[in-house]
């Protein structure tokens, strides 16, 4: 009970947002989609101090250790989505776990730009994978999100929550209109690692091929779900090895010395509580 006004403020924002609802915007061939959770997002961030100071640093510390425990129920609504498309599913799962290789190409092109932008270990954060609530909830563990690699995972995500469901929806569709990929090749490839751009992809596909609606939808979902859960074990065991590698050369080509060691001293917020 003591995050009594973290859990109404939630509550209040669901369903601000839930009332919006979907707003889509035809783009050429593509579709731009606006989800509640965009929304949601914009009216979080005026709560904060910075704006109309409703929250305080600590409420939004408390929030931050509640990102895992929503991401149960996440998990479970793409089961009941799965389920009764399951053998289609099973036919096509070795390309469904192969595609989640494709994710390293984030860690290639990531690294090399954050340090040409002047980014330090916050190119850790931001650059190992799309940042998405795995992505998040790894970083915490391993590095805490107070410190620099918290900051990068952090802000890559926030960005992707803004601006990826727009640049997703636009994609699907023009991809579909001028690639000769068929239409389930591109709900699979939607599905990595975040409901909201997903969603926006898997609709845009789904209003160019009405007929496919549910096929498209139970791939795109079971992508999703094997890149959070796969996925995560990926940027445990290759991409954040991978992307610290990277960084050490990359930084000591951009400056000429050896890049810092990570500060010991870092310490999960969740265990000092």
């Amino acid at each position: 009970m003591k995050n009594w006004k973290n859990h109404a403020l939630v509550l209040i924002l669901v369903i601000i947002a839930e009332l919006i609802g979907v707003i889509k915007y035809q783009f050429g061939p593509g579709t731009i989609v606006l989800l509640p959770m965009l929304y949601a997002l914009i009216f979080g961030v005026l709560l904060c101090p910075k704006f109309l100071k409703v929250v305080n640093d600590k409420d939004m510390k408390d929030a931050g250790t509640l990102i895992t425990v929503s991401l149960m129920l996440l998990m479970a609504r793409y089961g009941t989505m799965i389920g009764p498309t399951l053998p289609k599913i099973i036919k096509s799962s070795p390309a469904l776990i192969l595609q989640e290789f494709g994710n390293v190409g984030t860690v290639f092109l990531g690294v090399p730009l954050a340090i040409m932008l002047g980014l330090k270990r916050e190119t850790i954060g931001a650059a190992h994978s799309i940042a998405r609530e795995p992505n998040v909830a790894l970083i915490s563990d391993i590095y805490g999100l107070e410190g620099t690699e918290g900051q990068g995972v952090m802000g890559v995500y926030i960005c992707g929550t803004v601006f990826g469901t727009v640049f997703f929806g636009i994609l699907a569709s023009f991809c579909a209109a001028y690639l000769p990929l068929h239409p389930y090749s591109l709900a699979m490839a939607s599905g990595v690692g975040s409901a909201s751009m997903m969603t926006a992809a898997v609709g845009s596909l789904s209003a160019m091929y009405p007929d496919m609606k549910d096929t498209l939808a139970a791939f795109g979902a079971a992508s999703n779900m094997l890149s959070g859960l796969d996925g995560l074990y990926m940027s445990l065991w290759v991409s954040l090895p991978l992307t610290e590698w990277l960084y050490k050369r990359f930084y000591k080509v951009k400056y000429g010395v050896e890049a810092p060691k990570i500060e010991i001293s870092k310490v999960n917020p969740s265990e000092e509580a």
